[in-house]
């Protein structure tokens, strides 16, 4: 799944990103495209509970 994160503009914004799913998943794959600001990730949690941990971690998808 893939999300655009309007909010991310540094290395520390997608380490919070990054521990955020894995909390979720810790088997999870994170892929961080800083200048797109689009996020990847390969997990076993559906999207809606990604995007939701994402928003309550400051980093909201649209």
């Amino acid at each position: 799944m893939e999300f655009n994160v309007p909010d991310m503009s540094c290395g520390h914004c997608a380490g919070v990103i990054t521990q955020t799913v894995k909390q979720l998943d810790a088997g999870a794959t994170v892929h961080i495209d800083l200048p797109a600001k689009k996020v990847t990730v390969e997990t076993t949690q559906d999207p809606q509970t990604v995007a939701a941990a994402l928003t309550s971690a400051g980093y909201p998808p649209n």
